[in-house]
């Protein structure tokens, strides 16, 4: 357990100083106009090293289907913050996460959100959280994007799948872009939610087949086909993947210096 909380607060220095390094940096760009790809690979770089501080390993399965250069939706299941770390630091296309507008309220992290293209969601207000799902879908298509949505809307304190939102699915709708199902094990246990105990352990990250959106098809029904992948997924699984599995890993090294 004495462990477990060193750990916590090693990542804890690590990824706040990270958040100032890279943030900091984001937010005084911006005010010069500055966007892109830049703060793409410092959103990566903040979550290897959350990752590199807690002893945590991201593995993913399924990297050949994210195609560079085509817009996808990445629908996913979240149980953990370290989902979080997880697909950021596996994804090699350009990214945005869509999450709640509170995240906006944080010091230093809430700005670098923005700044780096982050969209942020009102759940307070359905015409707003309309509104930002749009913007996302535009975004998508400028800049052949990945978005990454959490299905669930927050994250679940039991482990188990909670119910989907809606908001992937419309957004899927609107725009015809196809919904990659990315399911996330193995993170549970290394930070339980109302704990400050950090146990290392290794993420699989599981970037389905893309699922494409059928002429008028209903969105429940696109909810129900996409949830299917997820159930068929984690059914029977422990957090670990079957013996045979040949994953992709990456492994997480010391962070960088600084920027770049």
């Amino acid at each position: 357990m004495i462990l477990g909380v060193i750990r916590a607060l090693w990542m804890v220095f690590w990824t706040a100083g990270a958040t100032i390094l890279y943030g900091g940096t984001a937010i005084i760009l911006s005010l010069f106009g500055v966007k892109g790809r830049l703060f793409v690979r410092w959103s990566r770089q903040w979550a290897r090293t959350a990752l590199w501080a807690s002893g945590c390993r991201a593995v993913g399965h399924g990297m050949e289907n994210l195609k560079p250069g085509e817009p996808f939706i990445l629908a996913a299941n979240h149980v953990s913050w370290f989902d979080i770390f997880a697909i950021a630091t596996l994804l090699r296309v350009d990214f945005h996460f869509v999450a709640k507008k509170e995240l906006e309220s944080i010091p230093i992290f809430g700005r670098a959100w923005r700044a780096a293209g982050h969209i942020s969601i009102d759940r307070s207000n359905r015409e707003r959280a309309v509104e930002s799902l749009r913007r996302a879908g535009e975004q998508m298509r400028t800049e052949n994007s990945v978005v990454v949505i959490f299905a669930e809307g927050t994250r679940s304190r039991s482990g188990r799948l909670q119910p989907f939102k809606k908001g992937a699915f419309v957004l899927a709708q609107e725009t015809g872009i196809p919904i990659i199902p990315t399911v996330v094990t193995g993170s549970y246990d290394i930070m339980r939610p109302d704990t400050f105990i950090v146990r290392p352990a290794t993420i699989h990250v599981y970037f389905e087949s893309p699922v494409h959106v059928q002429r008028g098809e209903g969105t429940d029904a696109l909810v129900e086909r996409v949830r299917r992948v997820f159930v068929e997924r984690l059914e029977g699984m422990d957090s670990l993947p079957p013996a045979d599995e040949e994953p992709q890993s990456i492994e997480i090294d010391p962070p960088a210096a600084g920027p770049s």
